[in-house]
């Protein structure tokens, strides 16, 4: 009975070749060689066709039967040659497979961004060592620091702001968040509304900033954009309306009110009653 072999060449990309493959007993070491013709410059996005060099890259990639993967890649350093661009000499990307200067395929980053999102950059970490991954919990938290950074910034016209805690009791930030979609825009140092002017000198299209009752923020939004409107969020005319309903009821009833319990009256007794327990009194004195 023939042993069917596991086709590598469906893993990667068709402009990359597979030289040899290692296989030991914890590890997959696959040496691949990059055939790539064009690449797009960085800096300037025009096309390059020009080769200026090659060198050897080691990438981790996702595991392969629980085994580690790594990839021995040589890849080509590109020229661009528009006069006008300061980028002279750059790695090739390889059609998005692994990015410039990165120890990890794209495809491997993505899993375990995942990975951290859905438990916690040390958990991630644990999880992936048991699959055949090696990273450690500060590389994933550059990671995705490094991810946040590539999103683009949500600009909306209704925003919500409120403080929050970094330590309870110890320090706090501020939160801004989308007033339609209710997801968490961006988070500031301090609660004293001067990184809030700062946030908002970058966002003067807010109309409408739903706040708590702190004069910090109210001040910020006032000097900064004067004509939106500031609206006082559920939780805090809640808080109002209960303050407003406590200072009316301290206003109309007295600081001390007294409950008289009312008088019990002894049960009325006739005289066969007391005739009856008399005679019952003296029959449990004649058996003693």
């Amino acid at each position: 009975m023939s042993k069917k072999k596991l086709d590598f060449t469906s893993f990667y990309p068709d402009s990359m070749e597979i030289r040899k493959i290692e296989i030991d007993s914890d590890k997959i070491t696959v040496h691949l060689k990059s055939y790539s013709q064009k690449q797009h410059c960085p800096i300037c996005q025009n096309e390059c066709r020009f080769h200026h060099s090659t060198y050897k890259r080691k990438l981790q990639d996702l595991p392969i039967l629980g085994k580690q993967t790594i990839i021995r890649l040589t890849a080509y350093r590109y020229t661009c040659d528009h006069t006008d661009c300061e980028q002279k000499v750059f790695c090739e990307t390889i059609d998005g497979f692994c990015g410039s200067y990165k120890r990890m395929t794209t495809r491997l980053e993505d899993f375990l961004l995942t990975l951290v999102l859905h438990t916690s950059c040390e958990g991630a970490s644990r999880i992936a060592k048991m699959t055949g991954i090696q990273v450690s919990g500060d590389t994933l938290i550059r990671m995705l620091l490094n991810k946040a950074e590539q999103i683009p910034p949500i600009k909306t016209e209704y925003i919500g702001v409120d403080d929050w805690a970094y330590k309870k009791g110890q320090s706090y930030g501020t939160i801004i968040v989308d007033g339609y979609t209710h997801k968490v825009i961006d988070l500031l140092e301090g609660r004293d509304g001067k990184t809030l002017k700062r946030w908002l000198e970058k966002n003067k299209q807010v109309k409408i900033v739903t706040r708590d009752r702190a004069n910090a923020y109210a001040a910020a939004i006032q000097e900064i954009l004067p004509d939106a409107t500031q609206v006082a969020d559920r939780f805090h005319l809640h808080q109002n309306l209960l303050e407003a309903i406590r200072k009316a009821a301290e206003q109309e009833l007295p600081a001390k009110i007294k409950i008289v319990s009312p008088v019990t009256k002894p049960p009325k007794v006739n005289n066969n009653t007391r005739i009856s327990a008399s005679k019952e009194y003296k029959k449990n004195e004649m058996k003693k």
